[in-house]
């Protein structure tokens, strides 16, 4: 059983569908970083038995494990949110990050997240398989192109200065988090990520993107699909679309 103290100004939201294989490992790996992290698992009533392996990760660190069941497969972007939601209910966590659970985001590379919007000042930190070049191992080289061109594309549509605007491993400051509607949050595959960076990017806050390596799973089958990649294309433009009819509040304003 774990002595770490249960306290911690972070927690690090993972949602699960059938992770049988990697679910008990990244608990631990993420529980080993120095930051002292908290974990929560998403569940979306997995078929293989993943969420009875977080109980009993939860009976091994309690406080510092947690878990939530969904009862179904309801997207990655509403698994989020519900994971927000749940953290914003807990005045402890000031750090709220988001990450897959397939290993294909290091845990390792936590701490430099945490650093960049505790001590470099960003509002929300990115891990980025493209700010330094392209640092992605053991994909095909047509996912890898897309993936880029993607980004690439985005940056154009949109206008924001990222350039990795899927990414899915982010570290967002409480009061960013607190901001956004969330509950206007339109898309619920990936291009959930892009409408969360940039609405983030609409509101002011100082997005800083930190230089990971992502690997391509080993273990467990991708959740990728044609229809992700289809809202992603077309979500964008709405998103671009839409932002000329709204008015946003300047948080970056408020922080000068």
């Amino acid at each position: 059983m774990s002595t770490t103290p249960s306290t911690a100004d972070n927690v690090v939201i993972i949602p699960t569908y059938n992770e049988k294989e990697n679910v008990a490992a990244i608990i631990d790996a993420v529980l080993a970083q120095p930051i002292n992290s908290h974990v929560l698992i998403i569940d979306d009533n997995s078929p293989d038995g993943t969420a009875a392996i977080v109980r009993q990760k939860m009976e091994e660190h309690p406080e510092r494990v947690h878990l939530v069941e969904r009862k179904g497969k309801l997207g990655l972007g509403t698994a989020y949110i519900a994971g927000f939601k749940w953290a914003l209910e807990r005045p402890q966590y000031e750090y709220i990050f988001e990450m897959d659970a397939d290993f294909s985001h290091d845990p390792n590379a936590l701490p430099e997240l945490y650093k960049a919007c505790k001590e470099g000042g960003a509002d929300v930190a990115v891990g980025s398989r493209y700010v330094t070049g392209v640092n992605v191992v053991n994909w095909p080289m047509g996912r890898v192109l897309m993936s880029f061109y993607a980004s690439a594309y985005v940056r154009i549509v949109t206008r924001m200065p990222i350039h990795d605007a899927t990414a899915g491993f982010v570290c967002y400051r409480r009061r960013v988090l607190q901001a956004l509607p969330l509950d206007e949050v339109k898309f619920k595959g990936y291009a959930f990520q892009i409408e969360m960076k940039f609405t983030a990017y609409k509101y002011g806050f100082k997005i800083v993107e930190v230089p990971i390596i992502f690997i391509n799973r080993v273990l467990g089958t991708s959740k990728m699909s044609s229809g992700i990649f289809s809202e992603g294309f077309f979500g964008v433009m709405r998103l671009k679309v839409n932002s000329w009819f709204k008015k946003y509040p300047d948080y970056g304003k408020e922080q000068q």
